[in-house]
């Protein structure tokens, strides 16, 4: 992705959206999506219990299978297509192809589980891909701020913490800037470095 296309033209870009099981991340693809996201969504059925726990979100009844697919048009001429992963560790095998061509990614992220998302940070730090990470806020509520999320996690301060509400498309959407925003930054940074 170039820092500043020329009037007129398109630029494109990828983006991931990872995390764990049930945290939100087909919901913010399908909040923020202008065309009707593709879902690999499937009932949960028995086969599933004792390999996908979902105590922790008990109403839930769909899962992932392989990814989301979505896109947003961030202004004239920025297009962003989003992949959503799968948050069952049995489909992890599947995280690299999605993130070939990636520039950058969102770590969905719930308070009451934080253990969940370590394997997709981890991931992304290991590849050295940008990413940030988005509290999702449910029920509307934030009850850790972001400084205490990226103490628990034991992040680096220049990753980004945001909050979000994944229903919500301007909010989601004002991820994906931020998201976007980082990438830039970082672009920049390492430009004018030292070699």
């Amino acid at each position: 992705m170039s820092p500043r296309p020329s009037a007129g033209r398109v630029t494109s870009a990828k983006i991931v959206i990872a995390g764990g099981f049930g945290v939100g991340k087909t919901t913010l693809v399908g909040s923020v999506s202008e065309i009707t996201p593709l879902t690999t969504e499937a009932i949960m059925t028995s086969a599933g219990v004792g390999v996908d726990d979902n105590r922790q979100v008990p109403g839930k009844m769909t899962t992932t299978g392989a990814m989301d697919f979505g896109r947003i048009s961030i202004d004239r001429d920025l297009i962003l297509y989003l992949f959503g992963t799968p948050g069952q560790t049995r489909f992890w095998f599947m995280w690299d192809e999605l993130v070939r061509g990636a520039i950058g990614a969102v770590v969905m992220v719930d308070t009451r589980r934080l253990a969940d998302c370590f394997a997709a940070i981890d991931f992304f730090e290991h590849r050295r891909l940008p990413y940030l990470v988005a509290i999702n806020c449910f029920d509307g509520m934030q009850y850790h701020n972001a400084q205490d999320v990226r103490d628990a996690l034991a992040i680096s301060s220049d990753v980004p913490v945001v909050s979000c509400d994944a229903r919500n498309r301007e909010s989601t959407k004002n991820v994906l800037i931020s998201l976007v925003e980082y990438v830039l930054t970082m672009r920049r940074t390492r430009a004018v470095a030292p070699a």
